[in-house]
């Protein structure tokens, strides 16, 4: 027989972003291992078959949602069919993300700007009933450290196509706006019993690199990581009790430390919130 030890989160509900690779996949899998009902929020039913296969042959418990955060329509559509469930929400795990990628998503954004953070702010806030229903609960994002090397937000140029060449700039924008959506979360739920942290998982090898071009992309794999390890920052966050009675952290690599200059800026982070609800209505 399984002990509760073994299982510690077994009776919780999980909704995992971008759970069919990389560390969303870890991510889905190791929180399955401990006990907790996961949901696998991601575009391709298809390549998350292999995940759900895995998970359920370890014995969890796992199901499919479709979601293109870079659609609202489809958005909203995830949030619905899981709140027809009528669950509560443990854990929040805003995990998937794009980086080196050029265009403009179906809703209106900037690729990364749109997949990276609108869509994610949309599904959260759809979802934030059930997560506070399920209180004490978290809600991690998966930010990156390059937020330190955003040089602020053009709110004309997030509704705008991507203008970078290689996407970069885009990229490290959408990961400020992770981080300073999480703190903004963080004072807004205040006093509910839900937490939230953003994060740095290292330099992951991963699919969100998919888009980069293969020169840049052969020099970043030199300093990746696995996704093994990198997803461990993101359960860290989701599941440590050193992090349970903390909200708005920034972690990087499992340990806590303090986001840019501009990522603390608490009138930026207000800007986005109102921006983002705007966008979202």
């Amino acid at each position: 027989m399984v002990s509760a030890a073994q299982r510690p989160l077994a009776g919780r509900v999980a909704l995992v972003t971008g759970a069919n690779t990389g560390i969303g996949r870890v991510t889905a899998r190791e929180l399955a291992a401990r006990g907790a009902h996961v949901f696998m929020a991601c575009r391709s039913a298809e390549r998350a078959q292999p995940v759900i296969a895995e998970i359920r042959a370890a014995g969890g418990t796992v199901d499919y949602l479709a979601l293109d955060l870079g659609d609202f329509a489809s958005v909203r559509a995830c949030a619905e069919s899981f709140l027809a469930r009528d669950l509560p929400l443990h854990l929040l795990i805003n995990n998937a993300g794009l980086a080196g990628a050029r265009g403009f998503t179906p809703s209106g954004f900037e690729l990364a700007f749109g997949t990276n953070h609108a869509g994610h702010f949309l599904l959260t806030r759809l979802l934030l009933d059930a997560v506070r229903r399920a209180a004490p609960a978290r809600i991690v994002t998966v930010a990156s450290d390059g937020h330190y090397h955003a040089p602020g937000i053009d709110w004309d140029a997030v509704r705008k196509p991507t203008r970078t060449r290689s996407g970069m700039r885009e990229y490290t924008i959408s990961k400020l706006a992770n981080v300073l959506f999480s703190a903004e979360l963080s004072r807004r739920l205040d006093g509910s019993g839900v937490t939230t942290h953003a994060l740095h998982p290292g330099l992951v090898a991963s699919d969100v690199w998919r888009f980069v071009p293969r020169m840049l992309r052969d020099l970043i794999k030199l300093a990746m990581i696995s996704p093994e390890q990198g997803a461990q920052t993101t359960l860290y966050c989701a599941t440590s009790g050193e992090t349970a009675g903390q909200t708005g952290l920034y972690c990087d690599r499992g340990k806590i430390r303090k986001p840019s200059r501009l990522a603390q800026d608490r009138a930026l982070a207000a800007e986005l919130w109102r921006r983002s609800e705007e966008w979202a209505t």
